[in-house]
């Protein structure tokens, strides 16, 4: 499912958060380190024979029951990625980053800092990924659990929003955890600025099925200005 819309420095701070397994392979890559065991993978770990739906840098494990929802402008480019699995949802970005450090504590500091000034209180906690920030948020609909993870590669920073069941009880991530452990990033050998968004496409079924969409609304528009100037 997809829809269609219209038209300072860096550093890393020093935590207590270990780097993330995906950076501390590629770092140990010319010492041919131990493969991983799960993902998010970068291209060069990323095993073979998976069915997967391929967004341009981000090519996202296929998984009964997940509902994937891709949000692209008029020309193709994909601004937002959602995947839904019951009462459960999650967004996904992935980010330019350097080669030899992660980004994530940075970014995280700075999504805490946007939260308290809305009011919020942030929470770190450990996950499987390292530290993770939660939060209960004001929604139109109520109050809302939101958790972040974020994932530091080589020269790519995945930044996931856990939205629902698997905000408040990480153990109900279920088909979700597994699409997120199971993600491909594939980072360009363009030097891009730091935190710069990959860039992503529509998958060509995806892209058909929207040019068939579009072709049918001109039609329609075409064949109802047509039938207004008749009457």
């Amino acid at each position: 499912m997809f829809s269609r819309k219209r038209g300072g420095p860096k550093h890393v701070r020093a935590t207590d958060a270990p780097p993330s397994a995906a950076l501390e392979r590629s770092l140990a890559a010319d010492d041919d380190g131990p493969a991983p065991e799960h993902g998010p993978w970068d291209e060069k770990y990323a095993p073979e024979g998976v069915q997967r739906l391929d967004l341009g840098s981000l090519l996202i494990p296929a998984i009964d029951g997940v509902e994937v929802r891709v949000q692209a402008n008029p020309e193709g480019g994909v601004e937002q990625i959602v995947l839904v699995d019951g009462d459960s949802a999650l967004q996904l970005g992935v980010f330019a980053a350097p080669r030899s450090e992660g980004i994530w504590d940075e970014v995280r500091a700075e999504i805490a800092e946007a939260m308290a000034a809305d009011g919020v209180s942030p929470r770190e906690v450990r996950g499987p990924y390292g530290v993770e920030l939660t939060a209960r948020v004001n929604t139109p609909e109520g109050p809302a659990d939101v958790r972040f993870v974020g994932v530091d590669g080589p020269r790519w920073m995945v930044r996931a929003l856990y939205q629902g069941a698997a905000a408040s009880d990480p153990g109900r991530e279920g088909a979700l955890g597994e699409v997120l452990s199971g993600l491909v990033v594939i980072r360009d050998a363009e030097a891009r600025p730091v935190r710069e968004a990959l860039p992503l496409r529509l998958p060509k079924e995806m892209s058909e099925q929207a040019q068939a969409a579009a072709e049918a609304e001109q039609a329609e528009a075409e064949q109802f200005g047509t039938n207004g100037r008749s009457a």
